[in-house]
């Protein structure tokens, strides 16, 4: 009986310093203001160039380079733009600098500006 009353308390002793060990090393939930620092940040713009204007779905195809912040190769894809007024800076051909993010799992283009001539 001792020897089941040392090895129980043995392993409560075990179990408390490991719990102690995974409450110490798992991270604190993100706060509001962790997450809005993180959204206020600006993005790297990425390069691309204009494939197509679509100013009744509120679209434009791009052929881009990587885009970082969404971990994102070159391809040419298809993005959606939610200030409608941001379509009238794309023009069929031109080479341009962008920031895109993934907003409700859409891919959406956040700001445009022209590419600086090489």
């Amino acid at each position: 009986m001792k020897l089941l009353t040392t090895a129980l308390f043995a392993s409560l002793i075990s179990f408390g310093v490991v719990a102690q060990t995974t409450a110490t090393t798992t991270p604190a939930p993100a706060t509001k203001e962790a997450t809005k620092d993180a959204a206020a940040m600006p993005k790297e713009m990425a390069e691309a160039e204009v494939r197509k204007v679509d100013k009744d779905a509120k679209k434009v195809t791009l052929k881009h380079g990587p885009i970082k912040n969404l971990d994102m190769p070159a391809m040419t894809m298809v993005f959606q733009v939610r200030d409608a007024s941001l379509l009238d800076k794309f023009v069929a051909g031109e080479k341009i600098m962008f920031t895109a993010e993934q907003l409700q799992g859409a891919y959406v283009v956040t700001g445009v500006e022209k590419a600086a001539v090489k």
